[in-house]
């Protein structure tokens, strides 16, 4: 999507309802699995848009970590959503890979999902609208399917972020999709 109409949605967005914090967050929330780098140029959108209706920025912070409790804080709460999963990665990871797994508990979990603004199944949710609309990431689909069910999050509702989904991924992320849903939970 480009930045003119990721402007045209977010306008599309705020007029329903969905608040500067959740925006802010949404954007946010996307930086773990796109990058910065792919995240920037929306995160900037979405100041513009913001701003361009009056909302004071910055925006209250809603990080509930700090450099020192970000790994234990995020691995708790990885632990909290995917069980024994996490221990089994630490636990295979080559000694020298063991910093990923790490970064992916301080960042991605302590950094993100710890914040506020938006519950672990809004997150979880928009984690695997995120990952299906990259491709080629199918195993880590799986994994944030069985994510959002853990949270809460049930197949008529992931088959429905996918149908959603589809003008915007076309049908080949889509069929990728569909078929790691039906592997995760089956029909």
């Amino acid at each position: 999507m480009c930045n003119r109409e990721y402007k045209v949605m977010l306008g599309g967005a705020l007029n329903v309802g969905v608040t500067p914090v959740e925006v802010k967050e949404i954007a946010y929330q996307s930086v773990p699995y796109v990058g910065i780098a792919k995240a920037f140029d929306f995160i900037h959108a979405t100041n513009e848009i913001l701003e361009s209706r009056g909302v004071k920025l910055p925006l209250e912070g809603q990080s509930t970590t700090s450099p020192e409790t970000r790994y234990e804080k995020g691995l708790a709460l990885q632990k909290e959503m995917f069980g024994e999963m996490i221990d089994n990665m630490y636990k295979e990871s080559p000694e020298n890979q063991i910093h990923i797994q790490k970064y992916l508990s301080a960042n991605c979990f302590g950094d993100y999902y710890t914040r506020t603004g938006l519950d672990i199944k809004t997150r979880e949710l928009l984690t695997f609208s995120t990952i299906l609309s990259l491709g080629g990431c199918e195993p880590q689909l799986k994994g944030h399917i069985q994510g959002n069910v853990n949270v809460g999050n049930d197949k008529v509702t992931l088959l429905s972020v996918v149908t959603q989904l589809l003008p915007y991924v076309g049908y080949p992320r889509t069929l990728n999709a569909l078929r790691c849903l039906n592997e995760v939970i089956p029909e």
